[in-house]
């Protein structure tokens, strides 16, 4: 795969993922549901789409922490 078609899967995978996440903090309050079951789920919860949604910041968060404290560790 070549790096420019990596480069469009994440870019595609951003998007799609903000789109989601819009529609189940943002959006889900104000529009009916859509007919889909999972999106159905996210609109009728109202803790665990939170979770969901920010594990994956969150999770980012601490593999690059640790990544940093690593590199700080194998350096000194």
């Amino acid at each position: 795969m070549s790096s420019l078609n990596l480069g469009h899967g994440i870019i595609a995978g951003t998007a799609v993922f903000f789109l989601i996440a819009s529609y189940a903090i943002l959006f889900s309050a104000f529009l009916p549901y859509s007919g889909n079951i999972a999106l159905d789920a996210l609109a009728k919860d109202t803790h665990y789409k939170y979770f969901v949604l920010l594990i994956i910041p969150t999770g980012a968060y601490f593999v690059i922490a640790n990544w940093v404290g690593w590199q700080y560790y194998r350096n000194s």
